[in-house]
């Protein structure tokens, strides 16, 4: 049964996150400065919000219930951000948002919002009316890279408690919503294929299932240490709303509004 709703989890924050940020891209996302409406930053507060709300109020709370030591638990916590921030300058777990107005090809619709991030890989974007850029490539490897470790981490909070792992898969369906919008951009602008960018962000969107099901065997061989895995899973949430999602953010905003705020 944990199995199953492990699946059924991370295909809907995997497959699901696609599908909606292609259907808010179609509703039409405006730019912050283009006046009220739906733009990427509220995407991205909303992310912010779920990832610190699960880590500090539903991963820690139930890693604590273990039973372990809190200071093993908490040194656990302080080595997994150091870990995630190493891995961030390696360019092998990165989540940056660069958001970009303009047109995005031939069949843009004049103002669409691209956030450049590479999950595991440096890469450049480029764009052109013919064939996939090589940046678009970069993209989707990184995502496979990056929804597989999702999956591990959703199916980490499965085995702990099943009301935990569907608030983890939604906050993961929270963050990944923003990421896939600048994905599908980003390939739109390398094609004039459509529908090739949607299919292929959502292939590798599908690959959270398999990391849950190579995370469900994993840490169900590792009972003893899934308050470990709970922490390991808060350590990441916390470091892509504080290192990223936040800051981008506040950089984001209009210059005048970023000297009020200071």
């Amino acid at each position: 049964m944990t199995l199953l709703m492990i699946v059924v989890a991370t295909l809907a924050a995997g497959l699901g996150s696609v599908w909606l940020a292609a259907g808010l891209m179609r509703a039409g996302m405006r730019d912050a400065r283009d006046g009220p409406g739906l733009t990427p930053q509220h995407l991205l507060s909303l992310a912010a919000g779920a990832l610190l709300a699960t880590s500090f109020v539903h991963l820690l709370p139930e890693a604590f219930e273990g039973g372990e030591s809190i200071r093993a638990l908490f040194a656990t916590f302080l080595v997994g951000l150091v870990v995630f921030f190493l891995m961030d300058k390696a360019e092998l777990w990165h989540h940056g948002h660069e958001h970009h107005h303009g047109d995005v090809g031939p069949q843009g619709d004049g103002h669409e919002h691209a956030n450049a991030h590479g999950h595991g890989h440096a890469h450049g974007h480029a764009t052109g009316s013919g064939g996939a850029s090589p940046g678009g490539w970069a993209i989707l490897a990184g995502d496979v890279l990056h929804c597989f470790g999702d999956g591990i981490l959703i199916a980490s909070a499965f085995v702990a408690d099943h009301r935990l792992g569907w608030i983890a898969a939604a906050s993961v369906l929270a963050h990944e919503i923003p990421h896939h919008v600048g994905d599908l951009v980003v390939l739109r602008a390398g094609s004039s294929d459509r529908r090739a960018a949607l299919i292929k962000v959502s292939l590798a969107g599908t690959v959270t299932v398999l990391g849950g099901v190579l995370g469900w065997w994993l840490v169900d061989q590792l009972r003893e240490w899934v308050a470990y895995f709970l922490v390991v899973a808060c350590s990441s949430f916390v470091y892509v709303a504080l290192a990223d999602l936040i800051p981008t953010i506040i950089w984001e905003r209009p210059v005048e509004q970023r000297l009020v705020a200071a």
